[in-house]
């Protein structure tokens, strides 16, 4: 019987658990993406609170695009040396650390005025209202190209690997999304075409970094809309990844705050992580003990990660290890396990 607490090898990284923290933007860095002694802080406390795998919040990849303000950046090599020190203060406290880089495309309203923002196509992005500029042939190689010297920094850094953000309606995101993607050349249309920059992008971060670097990617299970990408849609993508060499898949889905209850994305995951030889990561909300091992011995799936309650008990999976029965606080009323600004489990 598996166990939550096993140690397990993912790749080029030995696990002291299953228990992974998943990226969330956390407005702390600097204006240049650079870090300071508060986030060392946050990640100490984490890798202190025995995580066995810390996913730093997103990283952006050019300088002139963020989605967000005080994001991480990992596009210049002047911001390597900063990264040695997290990386070395993680590694020291006995946890492992991947760097989550991205591109955010129309999935913003920062500074949308002063900056050229890309898209698959050219049509208000469905929750910003954003309107982006299509992207021609040599955006998208630059973009690629982007990714693939992002992750090279990450691993001059002595990450222990990167993850690639293709969910949560950011661009690679969109370029599955039928309602953001109306092109109809080689990247529009089919799902084969729909997923060749996902693809393309893997491919260039592999031959960038190398066999023996651990490289991930967080992916929709689906957007949970109508007009959106499907299950069906993750799982093909899962699997073409899968077979040129992806080291993990964490399953998100789209809409995910709307979500209710534990582990939301189980089902559909379970499909994915039986379609693939890779290890799956399960996010959404992961809270109890009991809930996770019965997927772990029940599924394919074989990693939990979380983000909320890591960011309300920064030692949550300590607390797990000494007391089976625990259950992460609320932020609201300190005693059922919601996350979220109102109690969903009582």
């Amino acid at each position: 019987m598996k166990n939550l607490f096993d140690k397990t090898s993912m790749k080029n990284m030995s696990l002291r658990n299953r228990f992974v923290r998943s990226a969330t933007w956390e407005n702390r860095a600097k204006e240049n993406g650079e870090i300071d002694n508060e986030i060392l802080e946050l990640y100490s406390d984490l890798a202190d609170g025995e995580v066995g795998l810390i996913i730093t919040s997103y990283a952006y990849i050019t300088k002139d695009e963020q989605p967000n303000p005080r994001m991480l950046g990992i596009y210049d090599d002047s911001l390597i040396k900063s990264y040695k020190k997290l990386v070395d203060t993680v590694h020291n406290r006995g946890s492992k650390i991947m760097m989550q880089i991205v591109y955010g495309g129309s999935s913003t309203n920062y500074n949308t005025e002063t900056r050229t923002i890309l898209g698959p196509s050219r049509v208000p992005n469905i929750y910003k209202g954003t309107v982006p500029k299509e992207m021609d042939k040599d955006d998208i190689d630059n973009i690629v190209n982007s990714f693939a010297t992002a992750a090279l920094r990450c691993k001059k850094a002595d990450f222990d690997g990167v993850q690639i953000h293709g969910a949560h309606g950011y661009l690679l995101s969109q370029f599955l999304d039928p309602y953001h993607n109306r092109r109809t050349d080689e990247y529009g249309g089919s799902i084969e075409n729909r997923s060749r920059i996902i693809l393309d992008v893997y491919k260039a971060v592999r031959k960038s970094v190398g066999d023996d670097f651990h490289v991930g990617i967080k992916i929709n299970i689906s957007d949970n809309r109508d007009g959106g990408a499907t299950i069906e849609d993750c799982i093909y993508v899962s699997n073409e990844l899968d077979k040129i060499g992806i080291d993990s898949i964490e399953v998100s889905g789209g809409e995910f705050y709307k979500f209710k209850g534990e582990s939301y994305f189980k089902e559909d995951a379970s499909r994915v992580a039986s379609a693939v030889k890779c290890p799956v990561i399960l996010v959404g909300g992961n809270r109890t003990l009991e809930n996770m091992n019965n997927i772990l011995n029940n599924t394919n799936i074989e990693y939990f990660s979380m983000a909320r309650p890591l960011i309300r008990e920064p030692k949550l999976i300590k607390s797990y290890e000494k007391n089976n029965s625990y259950k992460p606080k609320c932020i609201n009323c300190g005693n059922c396990m919601s996350v979220e600004k109102t109690c969903i489990f009582n």
